[in-house]
């Protein structure tokens, strides 16, 4: 969902980053290819796309009765060939819900993005969620079963969560959530409302990586258009749903001032995905009113990162901490799209057997906006 900003706070400065930047290529034509720059210095690390182009589907759009929108977490499922998208509907346009897509992309180009199926998340009782009970973000197909996490209400002091599912919504499991997550009536901890669970990968190994979008409120301010944010970041043991650390991604400073008078702007990290045990990609997603998002994709590499779990602030924090790194890979502006609110992100598979990455956007149920889907080409990507 798009947010606003608060203004910049001191906090302890944590250890630079890596940032490099992708070449503004200005080209959005079908079949166009480029090389991402060496994140950290390493080429080898680095992802070669192509363009494979964007579909959209409006607001307004109605599948089985129930409005289509709100796509803010995205995974392919290999067995059936298709992706699962899990649907912000906070039970109110209709049950929360995830939907089997056929994303029909292929050396070609993306033709089409079609509903096989929409499936109703069960409460621990077998139930569809109550209104406003829930606030589905982000999903993850995992070996037994779907992963799906709710961002909670800060200002309703609803924790967000992270549960397992079975293929027809069912209630299997929960993850336990760190103390620190919580949020509190007084602001001074946990959570800032429409700032949390937005992130949700699964790494080969099982191991699950659950993030906020922006830092919590003991841990430093929002992003500012001179300050960054500090990022939480949950490593789970995928089998218990016990934490096993906890990692800080700086989210980068608001790239662009709001264009309309006294308008509003904000960045945050809406999703990631996970490439191996240590790297992931990571969205950054930025508003702007009068100008809209710039969307840009970061690989971020969790190798050296410090386990802040035992830290309870990270703004009160006097020790030295080093934060993920990250590199920046691609700029969808800066090569010329328009993007939308992008909070969806998969490896996938095309439909002639090539490695594609699809990008999915949150509308926000908003008539001045759209459902909108990227799909580029993997020509080439690290090496695990």
């Amino acid at each position: 969902m798009t947010k606003r900003f608060l203004a910049a706070a001191a906090f302890v400065l944590l250890s630079s980053t890596v940032t490099a930047s992708t070449t503004d290529i200005g080209a959005t034509d079908i079949g166009a290819t480029f090389e991402t720059a060496c994140p950290f210095g390493d080429c080898a690390a680095g992802i070669s796309l192509s363009y494979l182009g964007e579909f959209v589907i409006p607001t307004g759009h109605m599948e089985n009765g129930v409005e289509f929108g709100g796509i803010s977490g995205l995974d392919f499922d290999a067995a059936t060939g298709h992706y699962i998208a899990i649907s912000d509907d906070r039970s109110e346009r209709g049950p929360a819900r995830f939907y089997e897509l056929d994303v029909d992309v292929d050396a070609s180009g993306l033709k089409g993005v079609s509903v096989v199926k929409q499936v109703t998340l069960k409460d621990k009782n077998g139930e569809p969620f109550a209104a406003r009970t829930v606030d589905p973000e982000s999903i993850r197909l995992g070996k037994d079963g779907i992963y799906w996490g709710s961002e909670g209400d800060g200002k309703a002091l609803l924790a967000p969560f992270i549960r397992v599912a079975s293929p027809d919504g069912s209630f299997v499991r929960e993850f336990k959530l760190p103390e620190v997550f919580a949020p509190t009536a007084d602001k001074s901890t946990g959570i800032r409302d429409n700032l949390a669970f937005e992130d949700l990968a699964i790494a080969p190994s099982g191991d699950v990586f659950v993030g906020v979008e922006a830092a919590l409120y003991q841990d430093g301010p929002n992003p500012s258009l001179t300050s960054g944010s500090l990022s939480r970041i949950i490593r789970y043991d995928g089998a218990t749903g016990e934490p096993k650390a906890e990692y800080v991604y700086p989210v980068s400073p608001i790239p662009q001032a709001a264009t309309k008078p006294d308008g509003g702007n904000d960045n945050g990290m809406p999703e990631f995905l996970a490439l191996d045990d240590h790297r992931l990609l990571a969205v950054e997603r930025s508003y702007a009113q009068g100008f809209g998002n710039n969307i840009k994709i970061m690989m971020m590499d969790l190798t050296d990162a410090t386990d802040v779990s035992a830290i309870a602030s990270l703004a009160k924090n006097d020790q030295r901490v080093v934060p993920a790194r990250k590199s920046q890979i691609l700029d969808l502006r800066a090569i010329g799209l328009v993007p939308d609110n992008i909070e969806a992100m998969s490896l996938g598979k095309a439909k002639d057997g090539a490695d594609v990455l699809i990008l999915g956007s949150d509308n926000n149920f908003s008539a001045g906006q759209k459902t909108q889907f990227f799909a580029f080409k993997v020509l080439s990507r690290p090496q695990q």
